[in-house]
């Protein structure tokens, strides 16, 4: 029988963090058009996605308000939110 190594659970953790920052866009449950609009400017994972500001969303043509809500929306589905935004 083989001995299992407990994992740290740091280590567990960042590879969770990990898994999630490599989902790409159509992953999180973004709209096709929105994914779309994302992946012609270059935006594929979430990682990309996180680097990106409110602007440089904003500024993707057919990329407003509503699709950068729906945006915030799905990062916070997958854990992630805005500063001063808690979570429900």
């Amino acid at each position: 029988m083989a001995t299992r190594i407990p994992l740290i659970r740091s280590d567990e953790q960042n590879r969770n963090m990990q898994e999630r920052l490599d989902m790409s866009t159509a992953e999180i449950g973004l709209t096709v058009r929105t994914t779309n609009c994302l992946e012609e400017k270059g935006i594929f994972t979430v990682h990309d996605l996180l680097n990106c500001t409110r602007e440089d969303l904003l500024s993707i043509s057919n990329f407003g308000e509503k699709t950068l809500e729906e945006v915030y929306h799905s990062l916070e589905t997958i854990g992630f939110f805005r500063k001063n935004v808690r979570p429900k």
